[in-house]
């Protein structure tokens, strides 16, 4: 629990495996009914708090029986002549200690050795043979250019994707969470945001999701009109409910099993009433102004090659040349780099401990972006040298489907936690299912505008020779 910002801990009963009486044999449980505090304070200030329970106000629950139980507590002040804005330093100190600390050097080394590895394969395997592929075609030797897969794609690969409006709802739901999650880390920087302070942290991302929406519908609009002036308020539209539509279903079947569980997580009437009128009268209206500015600045699609009207046929692909494998290699890499950060996450989200090292998470997130970017660029170049000119839905999911992993990795961190019954289940696959799907469409949108880059590059040096 916390109190005024600060984490403590105590115990709610004990269980005693054998009982010390010959006449009653099992397990007894029992629950502690008194709570002594103890709290340092400076001033008017609390500087630390200790939670203690008493040994001798204890209530026998091993029997199945309704029973009253009386709790009580007691409170001890003392005086501290710690100051107020070095409270947090206990804590802070114990997320370095040795063993943790070799923790943390061990997961970046092993990130950074990745992402050498990667860059190092990058440049010698696809770098090395884009440019042999350019010089080909600048030779113009017949024999050699047909070696060029990849080429005679140039009237195809600048097709817009199917489902346009869905595409440009991704790309700016993308856009509109790396904006909040950068946000996040900047705030975080300058000791706005700490991870003690939980409510605070909520309701900043309440406030900064909703005035992102900007970002969200000006992404959406903007890109759908480098293709078609009409239509664009759909692809607004899908943006603000493809991800809020899921989240508030989801929140609403998990209030109402807390409700019906009598737990205190249920959040207020009064609070979702606010979240709904911040939504209705602010965000709405932000969101379908970001719109109506990404249409009247809009741009048309200048691609470095003119696409035919009838698509090229699709040759067959191998096992390993399509989607699904794909994905999992696109996955796979960056997950491995980030899972021993993304375990101490778990830990601090469900596991009740204290993440104090924000500077190490937001360069573990830096890596994960350079190597979704690294592997996006790798995996579009293979896909268009089979002559799949279908790369713009596929480079979206290689790059999110780093979020399956984590969401995979959550499922074995409840089997391995002390987590029961399904009240905790329902509360833990519900909200790390939210937290993956924006993931999902984070890394998705950084993946495809990666990849973009890559493609106009190199047809456009083609036209160029």
């Amino acid at each position: 629990m916390y109190y005024d910002d600060l984490p403590l801990w105590g115990f709610v009963g004990k269980v005693e495996a054998e009982s010390m009486s010959l006449s009653e044999k099992g397990t007894k449980y029992y629950l502690f009914t008194h709570l002594l505090f103890d709290a340092l304070y400076n001033g008017n200030q609390v500087i630390e708090i200790r939670a203690f329970s008493d040994p001798e106000h204890v209530v026998d629950i091993t029997e199945d029986v309704d029973i009253d139980i009386e709790f009580t507590y007691s409170v001890s002040w003392n005086a501290t002549s710690t100051q107020f804005q070095n409270r947090m330093e206990k804590y802070s100190k114990a997320s370095l200690l040795p063993v943790r600390q070799k923790i943390h050097w061990f997961s970046f080394i092993n990130s950074v050795v990745i992402i050498v590895l990667l860059m190092g394969l990058l440049t010698l395997l696809i770098m090395r043979r884009l440019k042999n592929d350019l010089r080909k075609c600048s030779n113009g030797d017949e024999e050699e250019d047909k070696e060029v897969g990849w080429k005679y794609l140039h009237g195809d690969v600048f097709r817009h994707p199917s489902n346009i409006p869905l595409f440009c709802a991704v790309l700016g739901l993308g856009t509109q969470l790396l904006t909040m999650v950068c946000i996040l880390f900047l705030l975080a920087c300058f000791g706005v945001l700490y991870p003690y302070n939980r409510g605070a942290l909520l309701t900043s991302l309440v406030f900064i999701y909703t005035l992102t929406s900007m970002v969200a519908g000006y992404s959406a609009a903007a890109f759908h009109n480098q293709f078609s002036v009409t239509g664009w308020e759909r692809s607004v539209l899908l943006t603000g409910i493809l991800y809020l539509g899921p989240f508030f279903v989801m929140v609403s079947f998990l209030n109402t099993v807390a409700i019906s569980y009598g737990a205190t997580a249920a959040l207020p009437f009064g609070t979702i009433l606010v979240i709904l009128i911040i939504y209705a009268f602010l965000a709405i209206p932000l969101l379908g102004l970001g719109g109506l500015i990404g249409y009247c600045i809009r741009s048309e699609f200048q691609a470095p090659c003119a696409t035919k009207q009838i698509p090229r046929e699709i040759p067959s692909l191998a096992w390993y040349r399509r989607t699904p494998c794909q994905m999992f290699i696109g996955g796979l890499l960056p997950f491995s780099a980030i899972a021993l950060q993304l375990h101490h996450l778990y830990a601090s989200m469900w596991g009740y401990k204290i993440y104090t090292l924000p500077g190490i998470l937001f360069v573990t997130f830096i890596i994960l972006i350079v190597l979704t970017a690294i592997l996006t660029i790798g995996l579009t170049y293979i896909q268009l040298s089979v002559e799949d000119h279908e790369w713009w839905w596929r480079s979206v999911l290689c790059g999110g489907s780093t979020a399956i992993f984590m969401f995979a990795y959550s499922i074995y961190f409840y089997v391995r936690s002390n987590m029961t019954g399904f009240l905790q289940l329902s509360f833990f696959i519900g909200y790390n299912a939210s937290i993956c799907y924006a993931f999902f469409l984070m890394l998705g949108t950084i993946s495809f505008r990666v990849s973009s880059v890559f493609v106009r590059h190199i047809y456009g040096a083609v036209k160029s020779e």
